[in-house]
């Protein structure tokens, strides 16, 4: 579902205010009032056509008020839980530099969808994958295991790392912090230069004696040795 819906999101990313039929509902609400109508009209939506309601209502709210993308989408996952994910992934789309407000509402508001709110939000804007699921994780504190399995599903080349480290804990929970540095690793900046050559570990014992004859004072090139 979050794979579509995000493609949904995108598809109607241009979409114009007279094409959605909640735009007009949304904007004759007073400010202060627009999160509250927000979960409404999804609440009465009927669940063949909740998902799409979802979609078109936060985005008519959104648009008529970017900064109240938090509370919006907060209001909707409080009175339907399981919209979250798909509200929260429609609002960062609109707003992603809201993207970490808005899935800690989301979270915040349904803790039991964490993981489905991670997965959304991340497939959104994968580089804020770290953020996002602390954000969720401070929320949902007992919600670890899914909130990074919402990772893994959106980040596919995160799976085998994360899943190699939860391996090594012998059954135990990590906080998500500690299990998102630990699959990501330290990134090795490559090296340019000459091949590194290992200095011996003490200068070689030289025997004077089979060295030959040292000249002293240096020798002199231009004149033959004498005998």
């Amino acid at each position: 579902m979050a794979v579509a819906l995000v493609a949904t999101v995108k598809l109607q990313a241009g979409d114009t205010p007279a094409a959605n039929p909640y735009f007009g509902k949304l904007s004759a609400v007073s400010p202060a009032e627009l999160p509250a109508k927000s979960a409404e009209l999804v609440s009465q939506a009927d669940s063949k056509t909740r998902l799409q309601t979802t979609v078109d209502v936060v985005k008519a709210a959104v648009g008529l008020n970017p900064a109240a993308a938090p509370a919006i989408v907060g209001t909707i996952a409080k009175s339907t839980p399981e919209m979250a994910s798909a509200a929260a992934a429609t609002a960062v789309a609109l707003v992603p530099n809201h993207a970490i407000a808005i899935a800690r509402a989301a979270a915040a508001a349904a803790p039991s969808q964490a993981g489905k709110i991670v997965e959304a939000v991340c497939r959104v804007v994968p580089n804020a994958y770290k953020a996002v699921a602390n954000a969720v994780a401070s929320v949902a504190p007992g919600a670890g295991k899914a909130i990074l399995a919402g990772v893994s599903a959106a980040i596919p080349a995160l799976q085998e790392p994360i899943g190699k480290v939860l391996a090594g804990n012998n059954g135990g929970t990590p906080s998500v912090s500690d299990v998102l540095d630990q699959a990501a690793g330290p990134i090795s900046a490559p090296h340019y230069g000459l091949p590194y050559v290992a200095i011996p570990p003490s200068p070689p014992n030289l025997d004077p004696g089979n060295g030959g004859e040292v000249v002293t004072g240096g020798r002199k090139y231009n004149t033959p040795p004498g005998p």
